[in-house]
């Protein structure tokens, strides 16, 4: 069974490696991005099915040697390279778990602060700044959609896209509430405080992908107005956006241009949207199977930031860092890699027991 995998993966490997320096491909931009994103996405399976090959021959070739004669060295791979290619052969089987859709498109991520009045807007601010950080680590780049802040510091709302090949397999896995325990500067006697900040991560779609019939909406402009309520615009060019049928509101109002603000809410809605049919089909997933890690449940407590003891916890796969100012400040690896390797276990669960 895993010997025809193998053989599968080096079999398509070595036609996209054939294609991606074929001149008929290459003249073709879309082609040659699509062979090049299949290319990269198989190099993994490919280099472990390498390794288990090396390992399946050298286990025979001990075996070989040892019945001959007595050789330690040969007696040692007998003993460990089984269970060297036991592991080897799941981590082929997870590497050919079948990707999330929407893992390669770009996010729209929204963050708003949750209970606990301005400590939980400072806290949606420092989750923003962990988040930017993160997709500045990882090569992503953003840009704010529309914000609005808060007398004290950080945001009641604030919402950004990442955009980068993959930046949707990365940031998937920080949607919902994450919750923050501290001591506010505002407090007096030093009582540590639970604030809590929901973060919601859509992937952005085409009009090709979700279709917004123009007679369902009502698009009202307004003037944009500053803190306090001030007007800072002499124009109508803030957007306010409403789908009647899903009741779905977006307002815009961070362009100085209509035009941009209005095409700025139509990215946010279709991405809305396009997120409300993602969670219908996952709610009939989750009824005949185990929900998987990252559903972006908003009510679901995804992570707790403990300050008096220094900790971050991962209530999904109850995966705890001791390095809560790292972590704060963009290094979210360790969680991404433990969330995305449980992803594909419950996947690949799910497709064997489906088979």
């Amino acid at each position: 069974m895993i010997e025809q995998l193998v053989e599968q993966i080096e079999s398509r490997f070595r036609e996209l490696e054939a294609q991606m320096s074929d001149p008929e491909v290459i003249s073709d931009r879309a082609r040659y991005a699509e062979v090049g994103r299949e290319y990269r996405e198989l190099q993994p399976a490919s280099e472990l099915g390498a390794k288990w090959r090396t390992l399946r021959d050298d286990l025979e070739g001990a075996r070989e040697l040892l019945a001959e004669g007595e050789d330690e060295e040969m007696r040692q791979v007998v003993e460990e390279a089984p269970a060297q290619l036991e592991a080897l052969e799941e981590e082929i089987r997870l590497a050919m778990v079948e990707r999330d859709p929407n893992d390669a498109k770009n996010v729209i991520v929204e963050i708003r602060g949750g209970a606990g009045g301005d400590e939980a807007a400072l806290f949606a601010g420092d989750l923003y700044k962990m988040l930017t950080r993160y997709a500045e680590e990882r090569g992503f780049s953003t840009e704010v959609l529309s914000q609005s802040g808060s007398e004290s510091g950080g945001f009641k709302e604030i919402t950004f896209e990442v955009k980068g090949d993959g930046a949707y397999s990365v940031f998937k896995f920080e949607g919902g509430t994450h919750r923050v325990q501290r001591v506010p500067e505002t407090e007096s006697q030093g009582r540590i405080h639970t604030s809590t900040a929901t973060v919601a991560v859509l992937p952005e779609v085409e009009d090709v992908e979700v279709h917004v019939d123009q007679n369902d909406l009502q698009i009202d402009v307004y003037r944009s107005s500053g803190p306090g309520g001030q007007s800072v615009n002499t124009t109508d060019s803030a957007v306010r956006i409403t789908h009647k049928p899903t009741g779905i509101v977006v307002s815009m109002q961070d362009e100085k241009s209509q035009l941009q603000n209005k095409d700025r809410a139509m990215r946010v809605l279709r991405a809305r949207l396009y997120e409300r049919e993602l969670a219908e089909q996952q709610a009939k997933i989750a009824s005949e199977r185990k929900a998987q890690v990252g559903s972006g449940e908003r009510s679901e407590k995804i992570r707790t930031y403990n300050f008096p003891q220094g900790r971050v916890t991962d209530h999904r796969i109850k995966h705890t860092s001791h390095n809560l100012e790292g972590v704060l400040a963009g290094e979210l690896g360790e969680f991404t890699d433990a969330l995305s390797a449980e992803e594909k276990r419950q996947r690949l669960e799910a497709a064997a027991s489906a088979a």
